[in-house]
């Protein structure tokens, strides 16, 4: 019966840890999406150049901006990020030259002068465009606790 026992512990442990997924990203891809939260983190217009002309961002709140309304508001610091952590990239999948990345970050910073903190989903679609990875588009879902 111990034998029996200490054998479905070793199989169970063992499907458990096959359950773990290694997201493999392109280190472009990876450096580029590590980028794009720094230079929001730091309210650095420079974030622009990580953009596709077409890109699209779906808020949380419902808000939508194409890149104009993004470049307006963001040189307007409608909204200020003080942290961006992120906490797991968990699905990436490639086609081609796009890539579809879902992770989770935490953010906090100011919005119409009011303090928040919370915890997103970003479904972020990735192209690359002359060897360069530019944000397409994304959308994010705040998390609740």
């Amino acid at each position: 019966m111990k034998i029996a026992f200490s054998l479905f512990l070793i199989v169970f442990s063992c499907l458990w840890n096959a359950q773990t997924v290694q997201i493999s990203l392109e280190p472009k891809l990876a450096e580029n999406i590590h980028r794009l939260d720094q230079l929001m983190e730091n309210n650095d217009e420079k974030v622009l150049t990580l953009l596709c002309p077409d890109v699209s961002f779906g808020h949380s709140n419902g808000w939508v901006q194409n890149f104009e309304d993004f470049k307006k508001d963001f040189n307007l610091k409608k909204v200020m990020y003080s942290n961006i952590e992120q906490i797991e990239i968990y699905e990436a999948k490639k086609y081609n030259d796009v890539y579809s990345v879902r992770r989770k970050i935490k953010v906090s910073g100011m919005y119409k002068n009011q303090n928040f903190e919370m915890m997103l989903g970003l479904l972020e679609i990735w192209k690359k465009e002359k060897s360069f990875w530019k944000l397409w588009s994304r959308q994010s879902i705040e998390i609740k606790p």
